[in-house]
């Protein structure tokens, strides 16, 4: 289940040294960059005049190479250069590039603007000229197109230290960066294309693939295929779409337990009225769902605590991550020693309330979470990341931004449980619930609802067998 590797610039500077180490000279490294980003610039723009801008280290360094491979093609390529190149690798790729070099103050613009300027590893803002050229280049320009990071963008956390114009798409070299899956950076990547140049990579952060799913064997039963019970709240509407989603996600069996009959629920849902609290103690339960439509009064913290009390694995979302963080940050070490490693699901504001601003980039600050709270940390947003105590984590790939609608969280919550209760260990059922949530928005389409995500699931959970 776990995806691809997402490399920091200090992780992908050592897997660049080990590689050179182990023999691969960083001129053939070049190379192999050079002309990966021009074939896939050839694909996507076909033969526009182009403007290469190149910056005085390995980064322009592959901006020549691009310069020389498109020429080879036949496009009309002009180079600018911020200054003269440093390395000796892009030394010698500008002495194999023959064409037409300028100044970047005395350049023209072109149809097909190549940012080579600064890739991996920039840490301050790019100097006001550069970055207005830089602006000016892309405004009149038909597409744009970034050589491993946006001149301008942090590496690690998604920041964006100058201001960049919106490309159409962005080319990497073996891996992902962080902020190529970080807002506010990632947003303005357009498309990302990764290309191979034979370095090994491996690393503890990733990203969140689909998951491996196997249909039920012969001697399946509901209850081998995992009981979901969800306690409602005073707002049990909440509850009837987690319940639904958790029944959708493959959940053998779902038990929604409230004061009284709720309605809209699934006649999938087993409905439970009277003591939300009765049954806990059923040893048939896999994942015990609290939070969605939970009230912050006291039959809430009741709630919440004799949920606490049991064994089982739970997943807590909405009011019950807000009744813990009332607790303040210390709050969430009440999760310290327990058997099963719960899943929180907190927003922006959740997690802030829980665990305060604190430091570092959004994964920096899901990890610490995860670890000072040992619970998987399923930190929501435009760029989710889902953290273990372990120090895993991973990022979500781009989802719908019509999921920003009511409801849709509800359903989230109701897919972990799912995975939870069909036995996946706590950072995979969180991994795999975030991906099929993603996959059933994109399914439905623009506008969507939270229910438009319930008839989706099926056919994101097909895609996964």
């Amino acid at each position: 289940m776990s995806g691809p590797p997402i490399l920091t610039a200090a992780e992908m500077r050592a897997a660049e040294e080990a590689a050179i180490a182990a023999g691969t000279p960083v001129e053939a490294l070049m190379e192999r960059a050079g002309k990966a980003a021009a074939e896939a610039i050839w694909r996507y723009a076909g033969p526009l005049p182009a403007l290469v801008l190149c910056g005085p280290g390995n980064n322009g360094g592959d901006g020549y190479v691009i310069a020389r491979e498109l020429a080879a093609r036949g496009i009309e390529v002009r180079v600018a250069a911020l200054s003269e190149p440093k390395s000796a690798a892009a030394r010698e790729a500008r002495e194999r590039w023959t064409g037409p070099v300028s100044a970047l103050a005395e350049a023209t613009a072109a149809p097909l603007l190549i940012d080579a300027l600064f890739g991996t590893g920039l840490g301050r803002p790019l100097d006001e000229d550069v970055s207005r050229l830089l602006l000016d280049f892309a405004k009149t320009a038909s597409i744009r197109v970034a050589i491993d990071l946006p001149s301008g963008v942090a590496t690690d956390d998604g920041a964006i230290l100058s201001p960049i114009p919106d490309f159409d798409l962005t080319i990497t070299f073996q891996t992902l960066k962080p902020s190529h899956r970080l807002q506010p950076a990632a947003r303005q990547m357009g498309r990302i294309v990764v290309a191979e140049i034979g370095i090994a990579a491996s690393a503890s952060l990733t990203v969140i693939a689909a998951p491996s799913l196997k249909a039920p064997g012969p001697d399946a039963h509901k209850y081998s295929r995992g009981l979901v019970t969800l306690i409602a709240g005073s707002m049990p509407g909440a509850s009837a779409l987690a319940a639904a989603a958790a029944a959708r996600a493959g959940a053998g069996a779902v038990r929604l337990q409230a004061r009284a009959l709720v309605e809209g629920v699934p006649a999938s849902v087993i409905q439970m009225p009277g003591d939300p609290l009765a049954r806990l103690d059923d040893g048939r339960i896999g994942a015990l769902l609290l939070g969605p439509g939970l009230a912050e009064d006291a039959e809430g913290l009741r709630l919440l605590d004799a949920v606490l009390a049991t064994p089982h694995k739970l997943v807590l979302d909405a009011g019950a991550l807000r009744l813990l963080g009332a607790a303040g940050p210390a709050g969430p070490a009440v999760f310290a020693g327990r058997a099963e490693i719960p899943i929180l699901t907190p927003h922006g504001g959740e997690f802030r309330l829980m665990f305060g601003d604190g430091a570092g980039s959004r994964v920096e600050r899901a990890r610490a979470a995860a670890a000072g709270a040992h619970a998987v940390i399923i930190y929501k947003g435009a760029d989710t990341v889902v953290a273990a105590p372990d120090g895993r984590a991973a990022i979500a790939p781009p989802a719908p931004s019509w999921l920003a609608s009511a409801g849709t969280g509800d359903v989230l919550a109701g897919i972990v449980a799912a995975m939870r209760a069909g036995g996946m260990e706590a950072f995979e059922a969180a991994c795999a619930g975030v991906w099929l949530h993603g996959r059933a928005a994109s399914l439905a389409g623009p506008f969507l609802v939270a229910d438009d995500l319930l008839a989706s699931l099926p056919a994101a959970l097909s895609e996964c067998l």
